[in-house]
């Protein structure tokens, strides 16, 4: 969660097939490269421990839109570094974000990745913070360096959960846990998430990115067809209810966002102070 003048700029999605490429928007923090039908998106803003920018919220987004059209590509994974998967939101940027809710690029990349069609899977290492977090629910297979620690502390910045975790970590956790890690904003570390069902396997972070790769190779080689099929019957009607508490949350946290409480929050966060919610 640190500033940075992240520079706009496009990027195409790679075709998948068998030569690999890579290709990164210049400063936004995002390498993708397409292999064998497989597209894998890692995080690369490693000296502000990967937080989110709108920049890269948007280029994740047009990642997962163009790459549900694209044949070449079967199967997307997103990794981060050894040392870190993501420090959440970049909150000095996205203080400087236009105040348009549910239209901000945060939420057209989790209602792209909710509704993705193929299989999608994460290596997370080190702190997944906020989104780090909220993103996985959204992930079909995930892969945890045993450093992992999971953390969502939308309370105590004055907001509401996002990308659909009110609804989704409750029927994961059940309610009592997931209130510890909403209400309390308390972390929990890769062996918990793995009890729970968030992660499928802890291994060490030096190689759960390529654990990611094995395990999103197999499934490339697999129909498509049957992939695609069994992750709709998988998701089934639960779908159209994520994508609805997705906005339902878009709502809401935009409405805390003015609140005094998250002004608060966001003034100690950039004055390293704690905050004082005692008169709000």
């Amino acid at each position: 969660m640190s500033h940075s003048s992240p520079t706009s700029s496009t990027n195409s999605t790679n075709s998948a097939g068998s030569t690999g490429r890579a290709d990164k928007a210049e400063g936004a923090g995002i390498l993708r490269h397409a292999e064998n039908g497989v597209l894998t998106l890692t995080l690369s803003r490693l000296d502000k421990k990967n937080a989110f920018t709108q920049v890269m919220y948007g280029l994740f987004a047009d990642a997962f839109e163009q790459a549900a059209d694209d044949a070449a590509v079967r199967v997307v994974v997103v990794q981060g570094d050894v040392t870190v998967f993501s420090a959440g939101n970049d909150i000095a940027d996205f203080q400087q974000a236009p105040r348009d809710d549910g239209d901000r690029p945060v939420f057209r990349f989790l209602r792209a990745i909710a509704a993705f069609p193929k299989p999608v899977l994460a290596a997370v290492c080190g702190p997944a913070v906020g989104i780090g977090t909220t993103l996985l629910l959204h992930c079909d297979l995930v892969y945890a360096g045993d450093n992992a620690a999971f953390a969502l502390p939308f309370v105590n910045l004055g907001l509401c959960p996002e990308a659909g975790s009110s609804l989704l970590l409750p029927r994961l956790m059940g309610h009592q846990r997931a209130s510890e890690a909403l209400l309390l904003g308390e972390p929990f570390f890769a062996e918990a998430a793995q009890e729970v069902g968030l992660v499928n396997r802890i291994v060490p972070p030096q190689e759960a990115n390529a654990m990611a790769q094995i395990q999103a190779v197999k499934l490339a080689a697999k129909p498509l067809a049957a992939l695609l099929a069994t992750k709709r019957l998988l998701k089934g009607a639960q779908q159209a209810e994520v994508l609805a508490r997705i906005d339902e949350e878009a709502r809401i946290f935009g409405e805390l966002l003015q609140s005094p409480a998250a002004r608060e929050a966001f003034s100690a966060f950039m004055e390293k102070r704690k905050p004082d919610f005692s008169r709000l």
